[in-house]
Order: C-alpha cells, then sequence, then structure tokens
C-alpha cells in the first residue's frame, strides 16, 4: 500500500465570535446523520473516518456525544419527514451524506447542516458560492471535472484501447447528472464517445445491461449515489460476465470486487467534516464556514478482478496505486 498527497491551497475560514465557556464539551452534543440509504452505522465507510475525526477534537460517544441516524432506505420522499425528526429530536447538526439528504436538510432543518459527497454545491444551488455558503449549510466538496477527467485516464491506462465507455449515473440525482455531464465533457476531449446510461430505479438496470450487450462498450464509468451503490453488486457481476473494466468512485467499492476507483481520500474528507461540525458546536455560524475542498485523493485497484478479466495493470499505473486489493 502506498500513499500520495495532493495539496490544493484552501479558502480561509472565517469564525462567527461567540463565548464558549471551558465546561462546553462536558455537554453531550446530538449530531443526526441522514442518509438516502440505511441509517448511517458506525462501521460504515462514511462514519468510521468520522467517528475517527470527532475524535481529535474531543468528542466521544457515550461521554459528550450521541448521534441520531436516520436513513431512507432509498425512498427519497422520505427524507423531509426524517429531517424533521432530526430537528424535533433535538439535533444540534446535521451531517448529510449524498446530495438528495443535503437538499431536503436545508430546505426542511432549523440547524446547521454539513453536506459530504453531494456533488458540486454551486451548481446545483445549494449555495451561492463555496468562500459564502449562506444559510445553515456548508461541507467539503469535490472537484468533478478534474476528478472525472482523472477517472477516464486511469482507466485509459489500464485499458489503451479505449474508445467508447458507458457511463451509469442516477438520472434523478440533481448532483450525479452534474457529476455524469462532466465526465461526458471529459470524454469528449479525450475524443472517448459516451453510451449515457441514466437510471431512475432499481428496474432500469437490466435496461441498462441490455443496452451494454447491445452495443458493447470498451469499459464502464459508474457515478455513486444512493441509487446506484445500493445496486452495485449488479453492476459488478454484470462487468465480470461481460469482461468490461470498470472504475468507481470510492476505494471501499474495489474491496468489494470493483477493479478500480479514484477518488478522495475518505479518512481525510470526512475529517474534514469533523472540524466543521467542531467549530458548529463551539459557535461558528455555518454561513460563515467556506465549503472545504480535499487535498488528498485515492487510486485503489483490485488486483484479483484485473487477473479475472485477463488485465494486467501496467507498471507506471500500479507505482501510483496507493491501495492494492489482492
Amino acid at each position: 500500500m502506498k500513499r500520495r498527497e495532493f495539496v490544493t491551497l484552501l479558502g480561509a475560514t472565517v469564525a462567527w465570535p461567540r463565548p464558549v465557556g471551558a465546561q462546553t464539551l462536558t455537554k453531550v452534543f446530538r449530531i443526526g446523520l441522514l442518509s438516502a440509504l440505511a441509517p448511517p452505522g458506525d462501521g460504515s465507510p462514511f462514519v468510521a473516518p468520522f467517528i475517527q475525526g470527532l475524535a481529535k477534537h474531543g468528542y466521544t460517544q457515550g461521554r459528550n456525544l450521541a448521534f441520531e441516524r436516520r436513513g431512507a432506505e432509498g425512498r427519497l420522499e422520505r427524507l423531509p419527514g426524517l429531517v424533521n425528526e432530526l430537528v424535533a429530536g433535538g439535533a444540534d447538526v446535521i451531517v448529510a451524506f449524498g446530495y438528495p439528504a443535503t437538499l431536503a436538510a436545508k430546505q426542511g432543518a432549523t440547524v446547521p447542516v454539513v453536506a459530504f459527497a453531494a456533488g458540486d454545491p454551486v451548481a446545483t444551488g445549494l449555495v451561492e458560492s463555496l468562500a459564502r455558503p449562506g444559510g445553515n449549510l456548508t461541507g467539503v466538496s469535490d472537484f468533478a471535472s478534474e476528478l472525472s477527467a482523472k477517472r477516464l485516464e486511469l482507466l485509459k491506462e489500464m485499458v489503451p484501447g479505449l474508445r467508447r465507455v458507458a457511463m451509469l449515473w442516477n438520472a434523478s440525482d440533481l448532483g450525479m447528472t452534474l457529476r455524469y455531464q462532466a465526465s461526458e465533457v471529459a470524454a469528449k476531449a479525450m475524443g472517448i464517445v459516451v453510451q449515457p446510461l441514466g437510471v431512475r430505479e432499481p428496474d432500469d438496470f437490466e435496461q441498462a445491461f441490455t443496452g451494454m450487450t447491445r452495443e458493447k462498450p470498451d469499459g464502464i464509468l459508474m457515478v455513486s449515489d444512493s441509487l446506484t451503490t445500493l445496486n452495485r453488486k449488479r453492476v459488478f457481476e454484470f462487468a465480470a460476465m461481460h469482461r468490461l473494466p470498470a472504475i468507481y468512485e470510492f476505494n471501499f467499492l474495489v474491496r468489494e470486487g470493483a477493479l478500480m476507483s479514484y477518488s478522495m481520500d475518505l479518512g481525510e474528507g470526512l475529517g474534514r467534516v469533523a472540524s466543521l461540525v467542531d467549530r458548529i458546536l463551539k459557535g461558528t455560524k455555518p454561513a460563515d464556514l467556506p465549503f472545504e475542498q480535499p487535498t488528498r485523493f485515492w487510486i485503489a485497484v483490485n488486483l484479483k478482478t484485473a487477473k479475472s478479466l485477463n488485465l494486467e495493470v501496467p507498471g507506471p499505473l500500479l507505482a501510483r496505486v496507493d491501495e492494492v486489493i489482492e
């Protein structure tokens, strides 16, 4: 396993002064965790690093921290009601995972909201600007255009003959649709033909698979959100059956059998979420906390999956991989 760090310049944050007593951390703070999927558990790929980040700021469950967990189980119409439950239950701050959960929290919560993995917050209209988000929302954004281009570059490096790529994304999720569009632009700039496969519900995956069977692409790029993540194993199985190399957005998918991924370092990104939550709990207004951007990025490759696809990971690529699954 190897690690690389890319450092980008972050905008300075502006604190809203409010007297905070020395006994602040003796209070039990209630943090709402909101997801479009299942209620987030401590061991999930998003929550575990968040808990580690909170611990660095002195927060421990059972002492001065309690989680209220809500998940829509893929039924997005439930999100507004779940937001109401969190607010009524006394949540001091809500951490929303993904664009649908973030939008519901922004619209329905009267408490601060910290967003993660919600796409481009400016392009989706969640905030006015990264530097001055306004309202009750802040969080950690991503570089959709840059990440999309890099994913395609890595897939092409793995498959030099890549000419046609199928892109699978949730067409009902504005954040993910914009991420798909950024991927499409990057592909066209590289001379790669895009096969768009937008899905809106689980039954749509069969139609997408039929399209790829009829017009076989050279590879797949899956944009990760609640819908595609819930159906990830179907995508893994289709890619394996048809020997299609695919790249994904998170390294935990590679641990589950996906070929490769490129994303922000979840530990670093969720550590930033923890820092934002800490500042809010100590009195800073979310409107005064600029959206932060990731500084470390992570390449993961599953060698067992590569072998099953009769692919040999090129030496130069393997030398840059941060996590190798064998």
